[in-house]
């Protein structure tokens, strides 16, 4: 029976799991795995932490030197997160030949490159599974699983925090500010949500999964960014009244055009797959040439959903010597033939306040003529304000840049008010 040390650097939420898997499941993976897992060392300065879970000393190790240089040490879990520490931890054990498995999305979406380097060039193993959309296999679908496929799209719901917030504001009626709160209270959400809230942590797990997707390095900053923060109960009800559910979307394409990513709130159809999608799971469609679609669910954080994908990488190391990197160019920068798409398709709702007089509407018809775009579907209610109205509008598929533009041409109107333009997926 093969036999594998594991060294679990940090022993907050994820790791806190990891090492309860590790050694509540050992005998099971010794049955059906035929491997023993062992966990020889953790890395953790918080004696409250190694007591909570019952963390011989003998096991706890007091830096970073210590685990590399330990021989009985084969895999190091990195789960201390954040990017200067944890970068310096994991290239010093893949300097020592440790494979390394990684939850830190941040930390794999901007250096990659280097890590991977290092791997190579010490013939580590380097896994991430844990990174992106938490106990959900869609790395080792990616990888394993559909690489007879060209993948011509990605779109999901890949954050939990934002899906919890949107999924409170739609059944509760609850504001962003009230539904916000109450993340926090359950533990959902950090005390500081900005990464969670401005689509940044989505941001970070879309460039890693569309890099794998469309072999061809995504870095984060190419990805169009929109976060939840301006979002109102008038927009998720007025959605609701049309058909629709809000959603914070991942979206990456490959056309012939190029490549588009992008995170933004975008309504999709309430019979849509990805509108039943409640609370903090999360959900990704992904289309290939071959297979058509196919839909991942689950849980899209938490100690044991993204312990379990940490330990199958774990699992996976074990039972593949001949390790693999990247199947594109991975460096720092794009290949500079890559063109990525900021003028994308798509359809638009906008919530407008405007003047209640005779003439408004075909001013905005006439502006949105300008641009050819059209209108599938307009609703018109009363405003709180005075001689003011509220218009709901939903276009047919036109283009960013188009919408921009009728929306500047709006505002400078001084007859209407944009309140919200908000994408429909499509």
């Amino acid at each position: 029976m093969k036999k594998v040390g594991v060294s679990i650097l940090g022993l907050g939420v994820v790791g806190g799991g990891t090492y309860r898997i590790l050694t509540e499941q050992r005998d099971f993976y010794k049955r059906t795995q035929n491997v023993d897992l062992i966990v020889e060392s953790v890395l953790e300065p918080d004696e409250a932490k190694l007591a909570a879970l019952g963390v011989p000393a003998e096991k706890v190790a007091h830096n970073i030197a210590e685990v590399a240089l330990d021989p009985d040490v084969n895999v190091v879990v990195e789960c201390i997160g954040g990017i200067d520490e944890a970068k310096n931890y994991v290239l010093d054990a893949l300097s020592a030949g440790k494979t390394v498995v990684t939850s830190n999305k941040e930390l794999y979406a901007k250096y990659s490159h280097e890590l991977e380097r290092v791997a190579k060039h010490h013939n580590a193993g380097l896994f991430f599974e844990a990174s992106c959309v938490g106990g959900v296999p869609i790395i080792r679908t990616l990888i394993d699983g559909l690489q007879s496929n060209e993948i011509n799209s990605i779109i999901g719901i890949i954050n939990g925090t934002t899906n919890f917030i949107l999924t409170e504001m739609t059944e509760a009626g609850s504001s962003y500010e009230e539904a916000l709160a109450r993340a926090k209270e359950l533990g959902y959400a950090e005390a500081d949500p900005a990464a969670d809230v401005e689509g940044l942590d989505a941001a970070y797990k879309l460039s890693i999964l569309s890099s794998l997707a469309f072999h061809t390095k995504v870095p984060y900053t190419k990805v169009i960014r929109e976060g939840i923060t301006n979002i109102s109960k008038e927009d998720i009800a007025d959605g609701k009244a049309l058909g629709y559910v809000l959603k914070l979307l991942a979206i990456g394409r490959r056309t012939p055009a190029g490549i588009e990513v992008r995170v933004h709130p975008a309504f999709v159809r309430k019979d849509h797959p990805l509108a039943s999608v409640g609370g903090c799971n999360n959900a990704v469609f992904v289309h290939g040439n071959a297979v058509g679609d196919i839909m991942l669910l689950g849980r899209g954080a938490g100690a044991l959903p993204t312990g379990s994908a940490i330990v199958s990488d774990i699992l996976y190391a074990a039972s593949h010597t001949d390790f693999r990197y990247s199947t594109f160019k991975n460096t720092a920068s794009p290949d500079k033939d890559v063109n990525f798409l900021s003028d994308f398709g798509g359809a638009y709702y906008l919530r407008l306040t405007a003047d209640d007089e005779p003439g408004v509407l075909a001013k905005i018809a006439s502006i949105f003529g300008k641009y050819n775009i059209s209108l599938v579907e307009l609703l018109q209610r009363g405003c709180r304000e005075p001689g003011k109205a509220t218009i709901v509008l939903v276009t047919h598929e036109t283009h960013e840049l188009a919408v921009q533009n009728a929306v500047q041409k709006l505002r400078a109107t001084g007859l209407v008010q944009v309140e919200s333009v908000l994408r429909v997926a499509q």
